[in-house]
């Protein structure tokens, strides 16, 4: 990843924490409409790229909602049960992240199963447009958070099982384990970049859905998720203290 990608990146996640306490201290209250994008430019000092990238991670989260022709407006405050705050919370522990995945495995490497197994043909036309989106974002070097997730919410529909899709629902973006640490390392990732080692492992879970082979698609998740954890006790290893 080059320094300007880098920067910018990082440029996009402060201005979207600054409108993220605005929101939640209540700055901006539900159903209120934010400033223009000229105005945010101006009050930022940033450019509309970076403005444009803070906005889509915070619609991500669920804070924002953009009307097409209107603006963009901010949400009501998402009911999350106490018991799903170990994934939403933010956390600097690398036990937290590997301990969350070694989860996602027992639910995952499952929905991934019965997607091989259940897909329609336009669930099917839906990992791939996922997986094509995830592709097209690494060889133009742009962030890959939410189609991260929005692969894996794809797969999550595909089980035609509700509760898989509402359990990611429910738990958001922030399931991506970089999405959640770098939020509490000032907005840098502290491993390097891996897009092209996740689009890898998820060409992978996909060749196997598509071939209606539930183990193989089993199998292809839980090396994807075995590979995050594997690549966080390494960083577990290397950090002081």
């Amino acid at each position: 990843m080059t320094n300007g990608i880098r920067a910018k990146r990082t440029l996009a996640w402060k201005v979207a924490e600054r409108l993220r306490e605005q929101i939640e201290g209540g700055d901006y209250a539900p159903a209120d409409k934010l400033p223009t994008e000229p105005v945010l430019v101006e009050r930022f000092g940033v450019s509309r790229t970076v403005i444009r990238e803070a906005i889509a991670t915070l619609r991500a989260d669920g804070l924002l909602e953009s009307r097409h022709g209107v603006g963009v407006f901010v949400l009501a405050p998402r009911q999350t049960p106490e018991t799903l705050h170990l994934f939403t919370n933010a956390t600097d522990k690398i036990s937290d992240i590997i301990e969350e995945l070694e989860l996602r495995i027992g639910i995952e490497v499952e929905a991934a199963g019965l997607a091989a197994l259940r897909s329609s043909p336009a669930q099917e036309a839906e990992i791939q447009a996922q997986l094509d989106t995830f592709a097209r974002l690494v060889a133009d070097g742009r962030p890959t958070d939410e189609a991260d997730f929005q692969f894996h919410m794809a797969i999550a529909t595909a089980t035609n099982n509700l509760r898989f899709k509402t359990f990611l629902e429910h738990i958001g973006r922030r399931i991506i384990p970089r999405v959640k640490f770098r939020k509490v390392m000032g907005g840098v990732d502290p491993l390097p970049n891996r897009d092209s080692i996740l689009l890898a492992e998820h060409s992978e879970v996909v060749d196997a859905i598509l071939a209606r082979d539930p183990e193989q698609a089993r199998d292809a998740m839980r090396r994807h998720l075995l590979g995050g954890i594997k690549r966080y006790r390494g960083l577990a290893i290397r950090k002081p203290g």
